[in-house]
């Protein structure tokens, strides 16, 4: 097998208690790191940035400090994991601030094209989205046809290059028992040495 660089990007947004989503995360590195593959994390919770407020502050401001070393870390990366907590149906206001300071202009496409969006500099590296969420897994799926997942996979990680981009969806997270806690880390794990 290959081994790949891997950057796991830690959305939830609370930093002061251990979630299912850090759980999850822990046993993918480990699988990864058992696997031989190159791993690093960005919590995006612990880095300090504002949120754009303008189409001008986005194609021409300065990329806050903070995050330099996060847009070095998705570019060096060429399998990004993101896990974030389904909260009113979205991914947590914070994540999406995160994305938007980081799919910045001649970061993530060429602004200078005559097509900017033609040229996707993220292009090459493939994506994993898990979600946990308290309602059943397949419900999200199939009544509000995952549209949170869907328009992250679409709107941002497609649009920049990234493909194939799979997901994990887990439900039902506040009712999950050792056993199935177990069985979903194991699942994780997998992945992680997999490098899916």
């Amino acid at each position: 097998m290959t081994k790949q660089r891997i950057l796991l990007i830690q959305g939830h947004p609370d930093t002061e208690i251990t979630h299912l989503g850090h759980l999850l995360e822990e046993a993918y590195a480990r699988g990864a790191a058992s696997a031989g593959h190159e791993v690093r994390r960005i919590v995006v919770a612990k880095l300090g940035f504002r949120l754009l407020r303008s189409k001008k502050e986005w194609q021409f401001g300065k990329l806050p400090d903070s995050l330099e070393q996060a847009q070095h870390d998705i570019a060096w990366a060429e399998h990004i994991v993101i896990f974030y907590p389904l909260w009113l149906g979205d991914m947590p206001a914070l994540l999406k601030g995160f994305l938007e300071q980081v799919a910045r202009p001649d970061f993530a496409f060429n602004k200078h094209s005559a097509n900017p969006f033609e040229v996707k500099k993220l292009a090459g590296r493939s994506a994993r989205v898990v979600v946990t969420m308290g309602m059943h897994a397949t419900l999200y799926r199939w009544f509000f046809r995952a549209h949170s997942v869907k328009s992250l996979e679409r709107n941002i990680l497609r649009f920049l290059g990234l493909a194939p981009v799979r997901e994990t969806l887990i439900g039902m997270v506040e009712d999950m028992d050792e056993t199935k806690l177990q069985e979903w880390t194991e699942k994780l794990e997998a992945l992680g040495e997999a490098a899916q």
